[in-house]
């Protein structure tokens, strides 16, 4: 039957009007107090944080989409403002730093990205992503009600959300990115400061909300969150956390899969029946939003890491840090969230119904008219429950969560890890990659050399180097008299040097005297040690080393590093002398870094030893070799074992700092699943290095000839440095953890 052109207008008038329903609805990104509503449907998010500049671009596709197979639905990431304001208004989005790269392969796999603008992160990343250069401002004091500070926050902040919006990366404009978070856990901040925290708190919210990116804005950690932001929780367990309104879902912005690595520190990992326990019980309780920190860890390529950090950032996650799946691990959360999807019908239509089933046993059902959903529960720690449920059995292990997503079968229990046998475990293979080394030995500075600048009394180091070396040399003369009594008793003087921080080397006249070094507890250190001085002029050089920059905590604009001071020398025929006020002379960073011997051009500009004049177990040493690419496309690290401290450098490239030689303390026992987790509670490495691993990126390497540059402060054995492959070794069992 025909149409007339009436009728013909209004079938397209209402083509176009349905069309922009469609559009309205889909560019909308709302919330309830059950969930996050996209597109109109209340969802069940599942996230995991992955940080773009902890892995390479060429890594990025592989993260994600293992991240996708896993079940997830957001890629969850902070935005790193030193990594991409490195200089005032100079930016810098590439390489690593490329986050619009990023977050369109988020996009092309399918899944949304939770964008934690910040711009502070902690993260263990240093200066908790504050650039050096804004310590630096006249007048300023970080994340309070400070001009200077908001000025600079929201400048960054503006040029984040502008490039998103240039890029239609916002899920309004088409584009996969369905949240953003402004500050990150500043509730305690607020709390220790009052008032100016409060208000700081305010002005970051309306902020925020004035760039209009269309999604919804989060603050974690943040109970006092205005009306129009939504409050979420971090921690191990977070299935208590009440939103500050009924108007708000129940979020949890971190949970933690595993934690941090400190030098000098054993190695956390979480087991992955908790990780599933805490999951579920989150999720039975209301919560609609849950996201792994971290997904995958990766690596503080180099002077990425915060204080004391380790160059690892594995955190014992789901993928580790070189981006293999750690089993049992991935598969055991893989497999829940597959059952958390099957229920979500009924977990965004109701809110739970609570009954018990015995001591420490209960049942949340989720029943609406379509769909029922049931999560039987056990908190006893150490007695499996038999309960009785909609006239059926179950049998519940210690400290586990069954689920039922037709509140009948059970297809999940978060303590029965079911991984196909046979399970694999991760290890570190040689690659038989022959290493030839030369040595040339770090020259110790002299007072009269270029660069060197001189001052009365002793300085801050960051406030010189600006955090563009580790290195700062603090140089002066010890004029001893003929007559000092020392000399004829042999009873040498005690130099003792105060330091705000976080290694340091003495040596005197051109020899090391000793070194000292602090820890992430107590980074402040002291060198007291008898040292050995001839009549006329004594050279002394202290050589201060920094080892990341704070990531957390109050007043940045107050966190020093460096020879502080005092620094005394005792017995001498006057008593002590006080040399904190003589004049000292300082040099920024080593010969070595200023040649930049770590690259191709600049190792030619000096002459290597070699052969059998390798220096070995010499401090202050630059080592190099080179190698060719070993086949296959297994992941590549550098067995560092047998050396001290120092950096690595492959083509030129930092891949972080090395400190085999600081074992780990704690105590290693064996350790349950079952009971309430913390950082301590499960531990590796104690009495081993705290990290002897350090991932070498295939996409850095050539087929042949690749430079490799070693910086030892310490004095180690080069020849024990081997090239490995992470790769799988299957194991009968299918109850064990992944290294």
């Amino acid at each position: 039957m025909g149409l007339n052109f009436r009728n013909k207008a209004w079938v397209f008038l209402g083509i176009i009007c349905c069309s922009s329903l469609i559009g309205s609805v889909k560019a909308m990104v709302t919330y309830d107090h059950k969930a996050v509503i996209i597109n109109g449907q209340r969802r069940i998010l599942l996230s995991g944080s992955i940080h773009y500049p902890r892995s390479t671009p060429e890594m990025w596709p592989d993260l994600i989409q293992k991240a996708k197979e896993g079940g997830l639905d957001v890629i969850q990431t902070y935005v790193f403002w030193n990594g991409h304001e490195p200089s005032p208004g100079q930016y810098y989005f590439e390489d690593r730093y490329d986050l619009v790269k990023f977050v369109k392969l988020v996009k092309q796999a399918g899944l949304y990205v939770h964008l934690r603008i910040g711009p502070y992160v902690c993260a263990e990343w240093n200066f908790g992503g504050f650039p050096v250069w804004l310590k630096y401002v006249p007048g300023m004091a970080f994340r309070t009600d400070n001009e200077p500070f908001k000025a600079a926050m929201q400048k960054f902040t503006e040029k984040i959300v502008g490039m998103m919006k240039e890029e239609k990366l916002f899920e309004t404009q088409g584009g996969p990115i369905i949240l953003s978070q402004i500050e990150n856990e500043y509730g305690p901040i607020e709390w220790e400061i009052g008032a100016p925290g409060k208000a700081y708190t305010k002005w970051a919210a309306q902020m925020a909300e004035g760039l209009s990116t269309g999604v919804p804005w989060v603050m974690c950690k943040q109970d006092d969150a205005p009306d129009s932001i939504i409050n979420t929780c971090n921690g191990y367990y977070c299935e208590n956390f009440k939103s500050n309104s009924d108007n708000k879902p129940k979020m949890w912005t971190e949970n933690w899969t595993g934690w941090f690595t400190e030098f000098g520190g054993a190695v956390p990992y979480r087991p992955a029946e908790d990780i599933a326990f805490s999951v579920a019980r989150f999720v039975q309780n209301g919560g609609s939003f849950i996201n792994y920190y971290m997904y995958h860890g990766g690596t503080n390529f180099d002077r990425t890491a915060g204080e004391f950090m380790a160059t690892s950032y594995d955190y014992d996650a789901p993928l580790d840090e070189y981006g293999l799946p750690r089993e049992p691990k991935y598969s055991h959360l893989t497999k829940l969230h597959k059952v958390i999807k099957l229920c979500e019908p009924a977990l965004v239509s109701v809110d739970p119904t609570v009954t018990s089933l015995g001591d420490k046993q209960e049942a949340h059902v989720f029943k609406s008219k379509s769909s029922c959903a049931a999560f039987l529960s056990n908190y006893n720690a150490s007695s499996a429950a038999r309960v009785s449920f909609g006239g059926s059995t179950y049998d519940l292990p210690p400290w586990s969560v069954s689920i039922l997503p037709n509140c009948k079968t059970e297809y999940y229990n978060t303590a029965k890890v079911q991984v196909r046998a046979p399970s694999i475990h991760m290890k570190m293979v040689p690659t038989n990659t022959q290493l030839t080394w030369g040595s040339y030995n770090e020259e110790i500075p002299s007072p009269n050399d270029n660069g060197t600048f001189v001052k009365d009394g002793l300085v801050e180091q960051i406030s010189i180097t600006r955090d563009k070396t580790d290195y700062f040399w603090y140089l002066t003369d010890i004029t001893i008299g003929a007559d000092e009594k020392f000399l004829k008793t042999g009873e040498d003087p005690l130099l003792t040097i105060e330091s705000a921080g976080h290694a340091l080397s003495v040596f005197v006249n051109g020899q090391l005297a000793g070194t000292a070094y602090g820890s992430l507890e107590k980074p402040k250190l002291t060198f007291s040690q008898k040292i050995k001085l001839a009549a006329g002029v004594n050279k002394l050089a202290l050589l201060s080393i920094s080892v990341g920059l704070p990531n957390v905590g109050l007043r940045y604009e107050t966190r020093n590093t460096g020879v502080l001071g005092p620094v005394t020398l005792e017995g001498v025929n006057s008593g002590t002398w006080d040399m904190s006020k003589w004049k000292w002379s300082y040099k920024i960073g080593t010969k070595g870094e200023a040649l930049s011997i770590h690259t191709v051009t600049g190792s030619s500009t000096v002459e290597w030893k070699e052969g059998s004049l390798v220096a070995k177990k010499q401090p202050l040493t630059w080592y190099k070799s080179t190698f060719d690419t070993p086949a296959g496309n297994e992941p590549l690290a550098l067995d560092m074992n047998t050396m001290g401290k120092g950096q690595v450098w492959i083509n030129g490239q930092n891949i972080g700092r090395h400190w085999p030689a600081y074992k780990a303390r704690g105590k290693c026992e064996r350790c349950s699943y079952a009971g309430t987790f913390t950082e301590k509670k499960c531990l590796s490495n104690c009495g081993e290095a705290s990290q002897r691993w350090y991932h070498v990126p295939r996409s850095w390497l050539k087929p042949s000839g690749n430079l490799i540059v070693v910086l030892e402060e310490w004095g180690g054995d080069p020849n024990g440095i081997s090239l490995v492959r992470r790769t799988s070794k299957k194991i009968a069992s299918e109850s064990i953890f992944s290294g």
